[in-house]
């Protein structure tokens, strides 16, 4: 493998680990998960302000209420004291405070009619974020066992980390082995035909000739004798 490949491998293991992990989609969906809860407190945060304000209008459309029959008690008692200049009197004051408790029921209308828009908002949002919720949980176990599987699958066919090349590792070891083995035979051969001399044995060639000669003619010797001796044992016999 030259410098140049072993670099552009290098770079290309180093771009397709960013791109896998520019973005991981769990962390993406609980992300968006978390948003929602956000908008949903901004939600709870808005209803509370609105129906704080409607028990306002609420409360007060009750002390104006309370003034008008106060105001309308006051005129009934001034006028059974033939006092008509008092009963006017409570009697505009009643018409003033009848006036504010319309006033305050058209803003109390409009403000309870966005109290229980907000209401629903937030129930659908809640039911919006369970059901997300669990839809994330279920794709990211999904997805978790998905990698795993990947992870699993790469280990097996040697693409994973960690088993990078180890195919390519073991047929250079049996090429290896194959030549020492290929290697051993011809030295034997070699020492053999004496192109190659053990450094410990200073015997010229003619005399490791010689010496293999007396070997053969001893062992066919011994034979021949062995022979004889069971030939003789036999005929004694």
């Amino acid at each position: 493998m030259s410098i140049f490949k072993h670099a552009a491998e290098i770079l290309e293991g180093k771009v397709n680990h960013f791109l896998d992990n520019a973005e991981d989609p769990g962390e993406s969906l609980d992300l968006s998960y978390e948003k929602m809860i956000t908008n949903l407190q901004d939600t709870k945060r808005h209803l509370a302000d609105v129906v704080t304000e409607r028990v306002s209008l609420e409360n007060q459309m009750a002390q104006a209420q309370k003034a008008a029959d106060k105001a309308d008690a006051d005129a009934r008692m001034a006028l059974g004291a033939n006092r008509e200049d008092l009963v006017r009197a409570e009697l505009a004051q009643k018409q003033s405070e009848l006036q504010k408790i319309a006033s305050l029921k058209e803003a109390h209308d409009t403000v309870a009619a966005q109290a229980q828009k907000l209401t629903d908002y937030e129930s659908k949002l809640q039911d919006h974020i369970e059901q997300f919720r669990t839809q994330k949980e279920i794709t990211k176990s999904e997805l978790a066992a998905a990698q795993a599987e990947v992870k699993v699958s790469q280990s097996l066919t040697g693409i994973g980390k960690g088993m990078d090349g180890a195919g390519d590792a073991m047929r250079r070891a049996q090429d290896r082995t194959q030549h020492m083995a290929a290697k051993a035979v011809a030295m034997d051969g070699l020492m053999e035909s004496g192109a190659l001399n053990d450094p410990l044995d200073n015997r010229s060639q003619t005399e490791k000739e010689l010496d293999n000669v007396r070997v053969t003619n001893g062992v066919d010797d011994d034979l021949a004798r062995l022979k004889a001796e069971m030939t003789k044992d036999k005929g004694t016999a």
